[in-house]
């Protein structure tokens, strides 16, 4: 048996179940007003930055329009520009609090086939990578150790992110604002 400890996994085991989500969680979790409770760290007026419960590697983050749509190609031209910034945000912002050596990003498109979970709501995932962060627990043992919980990094991507030109900060509950991206 693999065992590897994570204690703020007892979050998620612990749940009551009061907190369904009712169709699709990328349009209602920015909705919510609990930024920092669903991990949305940064958002501008396109689109947000949440971070995955599910990490690959610490700082997994996802840039998300709030446009409802599993095809890249119905986003206009507005939409994709501010998309586009948050994501060169988020690269800053994971290079100042994490400094990783290198990235995987990029978006799961046509559903089941192409290995997403969530298909008809298209989203960026950004995962920052270190020189041998992939070692034998994952390729021998098929076990992943994700060495930090997601509420810590949640805090040290806050205040990268609120430290870029163009912030408004509300508060630590809070998601950081970029009101300018995207707009002529």
């Amino acid at each position: 048996m693999d065992q590897v400890f994570a204690p703020w996994r007892i979050d998620w085991v612990e749940r009551d179940g009061t907190d369904d989500i009712d169709g699709c969680p990328f349009c209602e979790l920015p909705d919510r007003d609990a930024d920092r409770e669903y991990r949305i760290v940064a958002r501008n007026e396109a689109a947000f930055v949440i971070l995955n419960n599910y990490p690959y590697n610490p700082g997994h983050a996802m840039v998300i329009p709030y446009e409802h749509t599993g095809d890249f190609r119905d986003l206009d031209d507005e939409t994709l520009l501010a998309h586009g910034r948050l994501k060169q945000r988020t690269f800053d912002a994971l290079d100042e609090a994490m400094g990783p050596d290198g990235y995987n990003a990029g978006l799961n498109l046509g559903g089941g086939a192409a290995g997403g979970s969530i298909d008809d709501h298209l989203h960026t995932h950004v995962v920052p990578r270190w020189q041998g962060d992939t070692n034998f627990m994952p390729v021998v043992g098929d076990t992943k150790v994700i060495v930090e919980a997601v509420s810590e990094t949640y805090e040290r991507l806050h205040e990268a992110f609120a430290a870029q030109d163009g912030a408004v900060v509300d508060g630590d509950e809070t998601a950081v604002l970029f009101p300018e991206d995207g707009s002529e």
